[in-house]
């Protein structure tokens, strides 16, 4: 009989003296957990106080605590179960009963006591595929998956799974590899984005960080890290199934500390593994607990429980859900496509994000001027209203360097025209430009069909843009915002009955297409130069792409969608609104596209790659426009985004709750490769109030994207619509802003050239302290500054904690004489708690009222010395506009590095030499001990004239030296006594 262990004496004619008893037995190659094990003894059930244990990855029980006495026969049952943990989902859909759920072939249990645990799950471990032909070699393994054919009547044919599939593991490299799982048979649809792979693996079996093994039945893989054994991938599980229009796949977990996914507001950085399913479908849908948003990244990062760290994509592109459960495991479940997976290996967080966006692309290099603060809002009434903001914030000298338009500057919400109310917008564009400030302009990509005179349209015609219905020429028309000619609105009629009456029917542009990009290339420069009227061109600096999800205010099409499969697909995974099926605000999922190569695609397939299509010819229109770097920023991603543009966190709410949030969306787009983000500051929708969004100002400033926006109908919430105090406010934190931008403007280029993180989770530098992994309320600037906002109402104290480093106090220089703890730091209205860490050098540059001004400025240096009184920094420096300026070099990249009293600055490239004449004039080091009188600079080692002034501050131990003249570009070595 199974699950039967027998212990039968048969010969009895020694005693051991020593009464031996039989205390644990190990059962190897158990494929599921023995949830009760009974000692019998001729068939006479004993008492036993045992207990089991089993480990899931290596199928290996352990029953300890056995008195079994050695001469006596035994037996040993088990049975085998699933234990709360161990079940997984057999019914995602919709209403699951105990009828479907048998169907399938699985268990039906109601367990009320724990929410969120499916009551329909399989039984088992068995997924009905199995492995032939594995093959191992140097450089990656192959099989092929077959199904084994029983219950078929459970599925519909889209839903049943196919027999040809193929797993194709190959090990790029040594901290990356590949598992890619498709039908051999049948070419089905691919993500058409480009990867950054080897032409060829270039692993090496000894300095391989992973090793791979495939499991025969029933089918599964195994990822362990090489160095510590630990299992990081573990898919021998019963979910795996691979159909037309279903595909599921679901592995174990290192450990319960999961991060990424997205786009989809959460409220931690640590995702909840507790019994929770996720969508992902790119959605016009303002941030909301569970619901789906404007991106799409299928990216997780993964701590095990010693610190080290993995990534995992999955290139996948249509809709898809994800389920966590606390055993730990996570399911994947997709619509469409093929699996293709993508594991790095680390073995630090921050080494994750640069391997990934080695893999992916590195994030763009913003211009200097996007680092500077910027205003907008939607429902801006005419040109003269944003000019006299533009002055207002000139009276009040609060530094500030772009200003935007929404779609109110179009006439009636159409792309690429002049609203009459904004006719004086050319010259002021001009005029802000002539006072060193920039201008961004909105598009959105919606196009109406309804204008009588409207080249966009009529050119988009001809040159074949538009998205169409399969097997026709016609176009498929949905509404936006474009409104039709000559009609009277009436704002005061609820928001369906306005569609209805006044949106034109409005068509897609298909950026995939060749045809499109240089079609949308000519309507934006006809926008930036007038062919008809000069007077009227619009000289933008930047670009911000809206509604690309892409949006739309009618389901699937006006009229309706005529393809019911694949609008509601056999699994709708687990969307808001999920009854709506997947054309909820969108457009028909049957729309039909071409990529590059001219294949067709539908829109089913590539709807997630909508705003990532638009993206790059957007910039790349922008910089052949311009001539200059420019930036986009965009609301729907997809990974790679980040190497053409920025983007902000939607559209959120004026509201306490909304602080924190923000700094868990940057953080994970930190992991998505996206480093230029930022959240609406003070909130778009709804009436900010004074203290919330005083307290938004003081984080915002430390957003990489630092733009105040707000909504149509809110009262105005910019720094200049409040009083004196808010004004202060604002301009005191924007300075600390401005002074840090050469550290800021360096971390971009760290992040553009090696793929690091900018804004950064404290467990990315202090991942030995697991404190640091549940923290999502503080963040870092790279490596040095920790910023510790308030963000609660009424709050003038910040609960923060420091991780175990030597961290000062940036306002007075102070050590702060306490490390790897919790404390309450005094935080009222005005102040921001900042902390500079040891061991690190910040380059900074006096403030001005925008960058244009402010880069003329003299610069400085904080050093902070660490525990050994060392510390070391860089600055990267170039025109701060021009197009690929480090790929051709033309930068300068310096080196500062203190030891004890002597700090060496030295340049490492010298590309590019700054028309202002640039001057370090104060150096400010922290945590000198002993008092010092005198300092000295020497270049070549010979020491120089230099007409600079000493101070020493014993009680902070703060040396300060102003009055320096060190230019930028030379080489120095300082020396204090």
């Amino acid at each position: 009989p199974q699950n039967v262990l027998q212990m039968n004496v048969t010969n009895n004619s020694y005693a051991d003296p020593n009464n031996l008893t039989f205390e644990e037995i190990k059962i190897l190659g158990l494929l599921q957990e023995p949830v009760s094990v009974t000692v019998l003894q001729n068939n006479d059930v004993q008492n036993s106080s045992h207990n089991i244990t089993y480990n899931h990855v290596d199928k290996v029980a352990r029953i300890q605590g056995l008195q079994l006495e050695l001469g006596k026969s035994y037996s040993l049952r088990w049975m085998l179960g699933i234990s709360v943990n161990e079940k997984y989902d057999c019914h995602p859909s919709l209403n699951a009963s105990k009828e479907k759920c048998e169907q399938l072939g699985c268990v039906w249990t109601e367990d009320t006591s724990n929410l969120g645990v499916p009551y329909c799950h399989y039984n088992g471990l068995d997924n009905s595929y199995s492995v032939a032909d594995v093959k191992y070699t140097s450089s990656g393994v192959t099989a092929n998956l077959t199904f084994n054919k029983s219950n078929l009547k459970a599925y519909e044919k889209s839903t049943l799974p196919i027999s040809t599939l193929r797993l194709d593991v190959k090990y790029h490299n040594n901290h990356m590899l590949q598992f890619k799982i498709y039908d051999y048979a049948n070419e089905r649809y691919e993500v058409p984005v480009l990867l950054n792979l080897p032409k060829s693996p270039e692993s090496t079996v000894e300095n391989r960080l992973y090793d791979v093994t495939v499991q025969n039945k029933p089918f599964g893989m195994q990822v362990r890290r090489r160095s510590t054994g630990t299992v990081i991938w573990d898919s021998q599980l019963p979910t795996f199934t691979f159909s037309d229009m279903f595909i599921q796949i679901s592995t174990r977990l290192a450990s319960q500390y999961l991060y990424g996914f997205g786009e989809t507001e959460h409220t931690r950085f640590r995702r909840d593994m507790n019994w929770h399913t996720w969508g992902m479908f790119t959605r016009d849908q303002p941030p909301g607990y569970k619901l789906n948003s404007y991106g799409f990244q299928p990216f997780y990062m993964g701590l095990e429980e010693d610190g080290n760290a993995h990534g995992v994509l999955l290139l996948n592109s249509n809709a898809m859900d994800v389920t966590f459960q606390p055993t730990p495991a996570l399911t994947y479940r997709t619509t469409g496509g093929i699996l293709d997976f993508y594991m790095v290996l680390g073995p630090t967080p921050e080494l994750v994000v640069q391997e990934y966006t080695a893999l992916v692309g590195r994030p763009v290099m913003p211009p200097y001027w996007a680092l500077g603060f910027q205003l907008c809002r939607y429902g801006y009434e005419n040109d003269s209203e944003i000019a006299k903001l533009v002055e207002d914030m000139k009276t009040a000298r609060i530094p500030y360097d772009v200003q935007y338009a929404d779609i109110d500057y179009m006439e009636r919400q159409l792309d690429f025209t002049l609203n009459p109310r904004f006719s004086g917008l050319p010259a002021l564009i001009n005029k802000i430009q002539e006072e060193g400030m920039r201008f961004i302009l909105i598009l959105d990509p919606a196009i109406s069909g309804n204008e009588t005179d409207y080249p966009a349209f009529t050119r988009g015609l001809e040159e074949d843009v538009f998205i169409k219905w399969p097997n026709t020429n016609d176009i498929i028309y949905a509404k936006v915002w474009p409104d039709l000619p000559n009609v009277e609105i009436n704002n005061t009629l609820d928001w369906e009955t306005q569609v209805e009456l006044y949106r034109a029917y409005v068509a897609f542009p298909d950026f995939f297409r060749n045809s499109t990009t240089e079609w949308w290339m000519r309507e934006i420069t006809e926008v930036y130069t007038n062919p008809h009227n000069a007077s009227k061109s619009l000289k933008f600096d930047g670009l911000w792409i809206d509604m690309n999800e892409p949006s739309s205010f009618v389901n699937g099409a006006v009229g309706g969608c005529r393809n019911q499969q694949l609008n509601f697909p056999p699994y709708v995974p687990h969307l808001g609104s999920r009854a709506e099926g997947l054309i909820f605000k969108t457009l028909c999922m049957e729309g039909q596209q071409y990529l590059p190569d001219g294949s067709p695609v539908s829109h089913y397939d590539v709807h997630n790659l909508y705003g990532w299509s638009q993206t790059k010819p957007t910039l790349d229109a922008l910089q052949n426009i311009t001539k200059e770097r420019g930036i986009v920023v965009t609301r729907s991603t997809y990974p790679s985004s980040g190497k053409w543009s920025g983007h902000w966190l939607g559209d959120n709410t004026a509201a306490w709750n909304q602080l924190d949030k923000s700094i868990i969306g940057m953080m994970e787009f930190s992991l998505f490769g996206i480093s230029y983000t930022g959240a609406d500051i003070c909130g778009f929708f709804g009436d900010s109030e004074y203290e919330l969004c005083a307290r938004w100002m003081e984080l915002g400033a430390f957003y990489p994207y630092s733009r105040n926006h707000n909504g149509k109908g809110a009262k105005r919430q910019d720094p200049v619509a409040w009083n004196s105090t808010f004004e202060d406010i604002s301009r005191k934190v924007l300075n600390i802003r401005y002074t840090l931008l050469p550290y800021l403007y360096t971390l971009m280029y760290e992040a553009n050239a090696h793929g690091s993180t900018v804004v950064r989770p404290l467990l990315h530098e202090f991942v030995e302290d697991k404190t640091t992994w549940e923290i999502y309320r503080q963040f870092l600037w790279g490596p040095a500054l920790l910023i510790s906002p308030v963000l609660e109402q009424g709050a003038v104290v910040v609960n923060a904690y420091l991780p175990n480093a030597r961290w000062y106090d940036y306002h007075t220089g102070e050590y702060i004489g306490f490390r790897g703890q919790f404390r309450n730091l005094s935080s009222p209205l005005e102040h921001i708690n900042l902390h500079i860490r040891g061991g690190y050098i910040l380059a900074q540059q006096s403030p001005a009222n925008t960058t244009f001004y402010s880069r003329k400025n003299p610069l400085a240096l904080t050093v902070a010395l660490n525990d050994g009184q060392l510390a070391e920094g860089r600055l990267y420096w170039d025109d701060g506009v021009r197009i690929d300026a480090y790929e051709a070099g033309v930068y300068l990249l310096t080196s500062f590095a203190a030891n004890q009293s002597v700090l060496e600055v030295k340049v490492l490239h010298r590309g590019y030499a700054d028309p202002n004449n640039l001057k370090f004039n104060q150096i400010k080091v922290l945590g000198v001990t002993s008092n010092v009188r005198e300092v000295t600079v020497l270049q070549n080692g010979e020491a120089i004239q230099s007409p600079h002034v000493v101070s020493y501050n014993s009680q902070n131990q703060v040396l300060e030296i102003t009055r320096l003249e060190l230019e930028l570009g030379k080489d120095y070595t300082l020396q204090w006594s």
